[in-house]
């Protein structure tokens, strides 16, 4: 059933496109990809009207959901007559005119060999876009090594004719090495210097309880400089995002100026480094969306701005990771180590993030361990204190968001602030 509802919709996806032609921006990588499209979205909307952009919806970004995005609609889940009630609004889209958004910013996914290029069969996009990789990608699991994750995200800009670009993540060096033998024209971003779209000056603070913070940067591209901010982000990875987002705004003729006005209105979705105010006069770090260890690393590294508070760290298993499991948990375990006054792990393989800590002269005391976030709660609400930072960070499937629901300071609004 499932294989022949691909089919159906990938036939159908392809005389859409045909149809109605939309210039398509397509989104890949390990890390930051959600975060990557939806600054994409924000700065091409504010330029061309919402009613001109569509991007993927929650985790629309495999081989149903990139082709629902296209046509617009919600999934049928397993009701026969809901997909038949789709695919007649699908054959309305392409007997008749309707109107149809000019942008599509797509997001693309890929936990096996195959999946890019699987979407790069029916989806010719006009940019490409690939966020981050790190040592370790995520999805890594059904994969031989993460060289063959690189060559799978690859497959997204070689698939770019002359006419295309690829824009590129000049900072991480598996992704900086994908252009070589790229047809489309290369277009880079970046912290380094050699980086075509650049962050320079960038600094990072927060007010006295907590409660806004602002990353200043200035925003440099072929000569020009503009001072740029970004409201409610903890860590320079939102740096990322923006830039990228600020590269495909470029491609399509936006200036600076405008590109800066319209990342002021961009904020971070729930889950991704978003600030809450906690019980206690506390303050949490809600990363609770995904974790991969190089968006883990830079969580733990983002706490060190607040020098004179008590940190906690509260870290779910990274998982999808495979036979690098060990390693990258013991990897988190030493940094934690570096940065924490308390850790509180969750999950089986979380136990190396505990025991390599204790390797690194962690006092055993100062350690939690749980198999499930609702039991980790309870304890971390009585550990904390007056003031602390308390960083939660997991991948999706511990559900780390049911510990800041826990100790955040106005539980009604979780449906708003928390990951759904």
């Amino acid at each position: 059933m499932r294989k022949l509802l691909q089919k159906l919709l990938r036939f159908f996806s392809k005389s859409v496109l045909l149809k109605y032609k939309p210039v398509i921006v397509a989104i890949t990588g390990s890390v930051g990809k959600t975060s990557t499209k939806e600054a994409i979205y924000h700065v091409l909307k504010t330029h061309f009207g919402e009613k001109e952009v569509r991007r993927n919806r929650r985790n629309y970004n495999n081989e149903i959901g990139v082709p629902l995005t296209i046509f617009g609609l919600e999934t049928g889940g397993s009701s026969v007559f809901l997909w038949f009630l789709k695919f007649i609004k699908i054959l309305w889209m392409i007997v008749f005119k309707i109107k149809y958004p000019s942008f599509l910013v797509l997001e693309m996914g890929a936990d096996r060999p195959g999946d890019i290029k699987y979407l790069m069969d029916f989806v010719r996009p006009k940019v490409g876009v690939i966020t981050a990789l790190g040592e370790i990608p995520v999805h890594v699991e059904f994969f031989e090594s993460p060289r063959q994750v690189a060559n799978e995200k690859r497959n997204l800009i070689s698939s770019l004719n002359e006419s295309g670009i690829a824009i590129l993540n000049y900072d991480d060096e598996a992704v900086r090495q994908m252009a070589e033998g790229i047809s489309a024209k290369i277009l880079t971003y970046g912290l380094k210097d050699r980086a075509d779209i650049r962050a320079t000056n960038y600094d990072l603070k927060v007010n006295s309880n907590g409660s806004v913070s602002e990353l200043n940067f200035k925003l440099e591209f072929s000569g020009s400089s503009v001072p740029a901010k970004l409201v409610n982000v903890l860590g320079v990875q939102h740096l990322y995002s923006t830039l990228a987002a600020a590269s495909v705004g470029i491609t399509f003729n936006m200036n600076l100026v405008e590109i800066v006005e319209a990342l002021k209105e961009f904020h971070p979705l729930p889950g991704r480094m978003r600030l809450i105010k906690g019980i206690k006069n506390t303050l949490i770090v809600d990363d609770t969306y995904n974790a991969a260890l190089l968006s883990m690393e830079a969580a733990l590294e983002s706490l060190k701005i607040f020098e004179n508070r008590r940190k906690i760290v509260v870290l779910g298993d990274m998982l999808e990771i495979g036979k690098y499991t060990p390693e990258a948990h013991k990897k988190i375990g030493k940094k934690a180590s570096e940065i924490a006054d308390l850790i509180f792990t969750v999950g089986s393989r979380s136990k190396f993030i505990a025991e390599e800590a204790k390797k690194q002269g962690f006092s055993e005391n100062k350690i939690f361990q749980f198999m499930v976030s609702s039991d980790a709660a309870i304890k971390v609400q009585e550990e904390i204190k007056e003031n602390d930072i308390i960083l939660i960070k997991g991948s999706r499937a511990m559900k780390m968001e049911k510990i800041v629901k826990e100790i955040m300071a106005e539980p009604e609004k979780a449906g708003e602030l928390l990951v759904g």
